[in-house]
């Protein structure tokens, strides 16, 4: 049993298709065509843009010079202080490391010459000797 107006398809079973009939796949030329019509848009929009002042563009340049230059200034100062406090880091490892040289000097104990050992010994033996009288 067929309806008018619809194609027959065995999963409608009786009723009318739901597919649109106005509906038709784009072919591969389609989409080219309208890629190539959206790309003529863009360059026609492009083109047809006012150009930019030459003033402006030296102005421009020239703002974007000097920030340039502002910021290797920067830089360059940055750097500086960076080699300053590491020379000062270093000094003061340095001054540490010399006056932990000097303490451990100090902190040695004075070994006694020959001549003290000798008059020590001789003092002993001579205590010995006084103790005997």
């Amino acid at each position: 049993m067929a309806l008018e107006g619809a194609s027959w398809d065995p999963f409608t079973t009786g009723r009318k298709s739901r597919v649109a009939k106005g509906f038709k796949t784009p072919t591969f030329s389609d989409r080219a065509n309208a890629s190539a019509a959206a790309k003529r848009a863009l360059v026609e929009q492009h083109t047809a843009a006012p150009k930019p002042d030459p003033a402006d563009v030296a102005a421009a340049n020239e703002r974007r010079l000097a920030r340039e230059a502002a910021a290797a200034a920067a830089r360059e100062q940055a750097q500086a202080d960076r080699e300053a406090v590491a020379r000062q880091g270093e000094q003061a490892a340095a001054a540490n490391a010399q006056a932990a040289a000097d303490a451990a000097v100090a902190a040695q104990p004075k070994l006694p010459s020959q001549a003290e050992l000798k008059a020590a010994r001789d003092a002993r033996y001579a205590a010995r000797k006084a103790r005997k009288r």
